[in-house]
């Protein structure tokens, strides 16, 4: 039969009650005819509560101990699942990422998957059981338990669905699809029926938060069909395909934002081969990922190096660029960690134009400087003002004919940024 992956944030199974919902759902799907696998995340709150517990204990716990702390959240819900499933005549048993096992590398809170052993999960599917699975987690070869970061059970389910060779992923959370724009501050934000996992991809990479954005390379890589769902309305949610659709595409497919972004510029830099090596290589090995970076040489054969790092990663970023500007002979440091990027995402920038001088003239109109510029095939991405990202969200949202006539605007337009 056709296996079916199934994954419920933590919201999904908050609760006796949602956990009980998620069972119907389960034995739904598995009644239709399916082969089901199920991914869940810890029940909602109780990874923040083990995080807290180990902050208790020590302010920068031991990662490994950490990680070992932080997976017994989803050993708790794939449990509880399964005792519903049982109880109500549907076959299932739980494992956790090591009884699989999902095997990752050795980096403890950012893990990677590197491969799945089936055996276990397709014994089980021809013996008639629903396989539940803890998300988040895996085991390296030697054995230690690691964990994948936030949103790092949609990474497990999307990657079983490529192992299992999977007909679809369903992600189920607490949001309806996948929305042109965050619905919190544009009020005429829509559901998209349907999105290619490349625009979902510059999506989840410019600060959408639907899906962790390791989960949507993976679908992207293998080729795996999502499906974003609400777990408690009954919607058709959205559709994340690889394969692009024939008709004529829009200019916009979505905007999305991320305030939790951090500027770094390192001035006077003299332009010879091997500074940007020598910035970047030891923020690498710490495992900080840089996003944007712009260069400009000035008359004088310097250079001005600016780069964003996310704002978790900020504090620490200034340490290991302070250390290396007299190797470099760097003349300052400048940073800021209060900006916000916004983005423009759409495969249909390959087939219009205009749409950068749009995007420039609808934020100049705000009064909305920006401090840097992106570009991709399919992505437009600028440095803004954080307090100017909520009204540079929604003008932008309007000038590209993205909202819901159906939908009342706004009034006035808030100058704080939303945390997110």
């Amino acid at each position: 039969m056709s296996i079916v992956i199934e994954k419920f944030g933590g919201t999904s199974v908050g609760s006796i009650e949602r956990i009980n919902k998620a069972a119907e759902r389960v034995a739904r799907t598995k009644s239709d005819g399916y082969d089901v696998v199920v991914v869940l995340s810890a029940m909602a709150g109780d990874t923040n509560r083990l995080i807290d517990l180990a902050t208790q204990i020590h302010p920068n716990p031991d990662p490994r101990e950490l990680d070992m702390a932080m997976s017994t959240g989803e050993q708790i819900s794939i449990a509880l699942l399964s005792m519903a499933l049982n109880r109500d005549g549907c076959k299932a048993k739980s494992y956790t990422g090591s009884q699989i096992p999902i095997v990752t590398d050795k980096v403890h809170g950012k893990a990677r998957v590197q491969r799945i052993n089936s055996d276990r999960i397709l014994k089980d599917l021809d013996d008639g059981y629903v396989v539940v699975i803890a998300g988040f987690q895996g085991i390296t070869d030697c054995g230690e338990i690691t964990t994948l970061g936030r949103g790092g059970s949609d990474t497990t389910a999307v990657a079983l669905a490529a192992a299992l060779e999977a007909t679809e992923c369903r992600i189920y959370t607490d949001v309806d699809g996948v929305m042109t724009a965050d619905p919190r501050i544009v009020p005429g934000a829509q559901i998209l029926e349907r999105i290619t996992a490349e625009e979902m991809l510059e999506l989840s990479s410019s600060g959408a938060k639907v899906l962790q954005i390791r989960a949507v390379e993976f679908a992207y890589k293998y080729g795996v069909d999502l499906r974003v769902l609400s777990s408690f309305h009954d919607v058709a949610g959205t559709l994340i395909s690889s394969k692009e659709s024939n008709m004529e595409q829009p200019k916009i497919t979505g905007i999305a934002y991320n305030v939790n972004e951090a500027k770094i510029t390192v001035r006077g830099v003299p332009d010879r081969p091997g500074v940007a090596s020598k910035v970047f290589g030891p923020i690498a090995e710490a495992h900080i990922n840089v996003d944007m970076i712009i260069q400009n040489v000035g008359m004088d054969n310097n250079t001005d190096l600016t780069f964003t790092v996310d704002r978790s990663e900020y504090q620490k970023s200034l340490v290991l660029v302070e250390k290396i500007m007299p190797e470099i002979g760097a003349q300052e440091l400048v940073s800021n960690g209060n900006i916000a990027k916004i983005s423009l995402v759409g495969v249909g920038m390959r087939s219009h134009t205009g749409i950068a001088t749009t995007m420039f003239s609808t934020l100049a109109a705000e009064g909305i400087n920006i401090q840097m510029i992106s570009t991709s095939e399919i992505k437009i991405s600028v440095i803004v003002d954080e307090k100017y990202v909520e009204l540079g969200v929604r003008a932008l949202h309007t000038a590209f004919g993205l909202d819901d006539a159906n939908v009342p605007k706004r009034e006035t337009a808030p100058q704080q940024a939303l945390q997110s």
